[in-house]
């Protein structure tokens, strides 16, 4: 069966002061029908940029697809007309915001936003839009939806102005939902609740779940796969918990490492946490012909600011991008 959505070498420009810097080098990977993939790494490192080149929604005059292939469904997106791609936003690909307070509009209640995205795209009469409004904050868990559908965003709390952002991400049954760290600056509880929510949509519509995080539980939590992005470029990628139990990248291995086990018994003395020592290298500094990761990594040879390093492959379909995967 063919890929949903595939992106092939994909490079991603962006023209700052220095000059032009790639913010994404060679990315390439597939995403099933119903397949839940997780993008993770620290800020800075390309996430929320590849997200954006497949909604078509680069800064303009600041960013740019310099070479690659995004397809979706057979369609190449990145020479696609704007209307096309107008269609294509909210119908079939959507998107999830970090901050929803800056993503909804503080002048008009929840329920006049999600309507306007079902009469843009659905052609629905304002009241058949309007009830629809309702049943989709229902969907989404939001207590009392008939009158809270009359709120203004500030009026709600986080957690349910996440939920009214993904009411609307999937008011028109999208195949693909991008979901941009969801549950930033949400307490645990609510960051729960969120990722139940979107396991149940995903399990009841099957939709395709692009997950972008810095957070490795919420990984094991959500993904069936996982790619983790260094400076622009890939990393790591394979089945999630063959990741987490194996990585093969000395960045993936710090990741999980700087997280804390809270399995480990009162009684016994928990180990401490390993941090990964320096900074992701300047936008500048991207796309150099050596391991971008060099810096801060203990295995590190001279090899490494020689070349870049390649691809290796493993049993299961993990690949890791490192002069020494095999001895990790």
């Amino acid at each position: 069966m063919d890929p949903l959505l595939k992106i092939e070498n994909l490079r991603i420009e962006l023209q700052t002061r220095a000059g032009v810097a790639p913010v994404i080098d060679d990315l390439s990977f597939e995403l099933a029908a119903g397949e839940a993939i997780s993008f993770v790494g620290e800020s800075g490192c390309g996430k929320s940029m590849t997200a954006l080149s497949i909604m078509g929604l680069l800064p303009e005059g600041i960013g740019r697809v310099a070479s690659g292939s995004i397809q979706f469904a057979g369609e190449e997106l990145t020479t696609a007309s704007r209307p096309r791609l107008r269609d294509l936003r909210g119908n079939d690909i959507s998107m999830i915001f970090q901050e929803p307070m800056t993503s909804l509009n503080p002048v008009y209640t929840v329920g006049e936003q999600i309507a306007e995205v079902l009469r843009a795209h659905q052609g629905l009469s304002r009241r058949a839009a309007w009830n629809m409004a309702i049943e989709l904050l229902d969907a989404v868990r939001i207590p009392n939806a008939k009158s809270r559908v009359s709120s203004y965003p500030f009026q709600m709390s986080g957690g349910q102005r996440q939920r009214v952002m993904i009411a609307m991400a999937l008011a028109c049954k999208p195949k693909i939902l991008i979901a941009d760290e969801p549950t930033t600056a949400l307490d645990v509880t609510v960051q729960a609740q969120i990722f139940d929510l979107l396991r149940d949509l995903r399990r009841d519509t099957g939709t395709a779940i692009i997950l972008i995080t810095h957070d490795m539980g919420a990984v094991a939590e959500m993904a069936d796969r996982v790619i983790v992005m260094y400076a622009g470029r890939k990393a790591e990628i394979g089945p999630v918990e063959q990741i987490i139990e194996h990585p093969r990248h000395p960045y993936t291995k710090g990741l999980i490492s700087c997280v804390p086990h809270i399995h480990t018994p009162l009684t016994e003395e928990r180990e401490e946490l390993t941090e990964i020592p320096g900074i992701v290298p300047s936008l500048n500094d991207f796309g150099a012909d050596s391991c971008l990761f060099a810096s801060r990594c203990a295995w590190r040879t001279p090899d490494c600011t020689k070349a870049r390093p390649k691809p290796v492959s493993f049993e299961g379909g993990q690949i890791a991008d490192c002069w020494h995967a095999e001895a990790i």
